[in-house]
């Protein structure tokens, strides 16, 4: 143990990565947290690690560039994929959670640390290194402005949507059919649609009425959060080949694919909650239910959230954090999270513990772990932190992760391989020792994340 204390602000999930690598070290931490004194409108839980928008953290295959990134982490001891674990529930080929379940076991976990003090309220200025500033895209207004005003930092804003989330039993079974893409069991939902179908609902989404955000912009919406509407004002059949796409998914009541498909996701454990998969939006209230009730099997849905849109800020990190998401010119001063540039749940997340295992390291007087290029853990470290003229949040992929030298056969093949060398690097690090498991060689595209 140290005597050193590092202020980690914000217990999202890149604060509580970042927390619990330092006291995993005995690096003493305040936790800063403004839930519950202070919630953004996104907020609904004053638990740590809320999942804002959807309750998916995406793919679980190692032949998916997230997947492998979940699964370095698993290895190197993290907070997050534990309570994920935990609180998992059916999602075809991708790792879904009950959001309670998963915010419950790490709010709880992190509280009871002996190393580390909570603190209820809003930081509103830089803090003094040592801190990890992890508030993530739903950052307070005063904080983000002294962010802004600093010297080195330019910062960024776009737009994010969640989507709504209905309950089970006012679904329309008879319409309904339980199926995951291209036969791998039976976690979603599937609502079937007719040609005559799409197209009146299509219509109907370009023409429907959107609740106002205040400097909103269309081409400030980050691509992997689209809203429907947005797509469907992009071509009619922008939809059928995006989130609606019937590929994999036949009726089994016909034996043929439908024209397009919606899918739902469970949200909860107790399969109550389902969420409409890729329906981000910012549709007024009555018009989600109006315009989405025209989906067969939910015209009766009763939603238990609406979607919504909020503001998501990001640094234009490259030459101001190094791959470690520390402040090249304020040592000991770290980001973490969608603030830095990368995007999605299990990257901030990733984001969190690198950054929280190199402070460890500079508290306790020991070198830096270079992840390399060769990972996923690192790989979003040197996007972000490598020159960029156009930078842009980031999903990790194996297009910004280091390709082995040689020839392959196949993309698979190479993925694999990839793979395979990103957990053997992993392995050193960490001293994780495997447990013989077969290769998931399943590289069919799927929706379903």
């Amino acid at each position: 143990m140290t005597d050193t204390r590092v202020k980690v602000i914000g217990a999202g999930l890149a604060g509580c990565e970042a927390a619990w690598q330092l006291v995993k070290r005995g690096v003493p931490v305040d936790l800063y947290e403004m839930k519950p004194r202070r919630m953004s409108p996104a907020h609904h839980s004053a638990g740590f690690a809320e999942l804002v928008c959807s309750n998916s953290l995406r793919s679980d295959r190692l032949s998916n560039a997230v997947g492998l990134l979940k699964e370095e982490m698993r290895r190197m001891g993290s907070i997050i994929m534990t309570a994920a674990e935990k609180a998992k529930v059916p999602a075809g080929g991708a790792l879904a959670v009950d959001r309670h379940i998963f915010s419950g076991f790490i709010t709880d976990t992190l509280k009871s640390h002996p190393l580390v003090t909570l603190h209820e309220e809003e930081v509103t200025g830089i803090p003094e290194a040592p801190a990890i500033i992890a508030t993530g895209p739903l950052t307070s207004e005063a904080l983000s402005e002294a962010i802004a005003g600093m010297e080195e930092i330019s910062t960024l804003n776009f737009y994010d949507a969640a989507a709504p989330i209905v309950t089970a039993d006012s679904l329309d079974m008879n319409k309904v059919f339980r199926a995951s893409r291209y036969g791998r069991g039976d976690d979603y939902l599937n609502c079937p649609m007719s040609r005559e179908e799409y197209d009146a609902f299509v219509l109907a989404l370009q023409s429907a009425e959107c609740a106002p955000v205040h400097g909103f912009e269309e081409k400030k919406v980050f691509d992997g959060c689209m809203p429907v509407e947005s797509m469907a004002k992009r071509g009619h059949m922008v939809l059928a080949f995006g989130p609606l796409k019937p590929v994999g998914l036949p009726d089994p009541r016909t034996g043929k694919e439908p024209y397009a498909v919606v899918q739902l996701r469970q949200d909860d454990a107790a399969a109550t909650l389902y969420n409409l998969v890729g329906f981000q939006t910012r549709l007024k209230f009555p018009e989600q239910k109006r315009v989405f009730g025209m989906i067969p099997g939910l015209e009766n849905a009763e939603f238990a959230r609406y979607g919504v849109m909020h503001r998501n800020t990001f640094l234009n990190s490259p030459g101001v954090l190094n791959e470690h998401y520390m402040m090249i010119k304020r040592p000991g001063l770290y980001f973490a999270g969608q603030m830095t540039g990368v995007e999605g749940y299990v990257e901030s997340a990733a984001s969190g513990m690198v950054a929280g295992i190199d402070m460890a390291c500079r508290c306790r007087g020991e070198e830096s772990i270079d992840f390399t290029r060769s990972t996923a853990l690192g790989s979003l470290g040197y996007y972000v932190s490598s020159p960029n003229g156009s930078f842009q949040p980031m999903n990790v992929t194996f297009g910004i992760i280091r390709t082995p030298s040689g020839r392959f056969h196949s993309k698979q093949q190479k993925y694999e391989m990839m793979a395979d060398g990103a957990l053997e690097i992993i392995d050193q690090i960490s001293g994780y020792v495997p447990e013989t498991t077969e290769t998931d060689t399943d590289n069919k595209d799927s929706s379903e994340e």
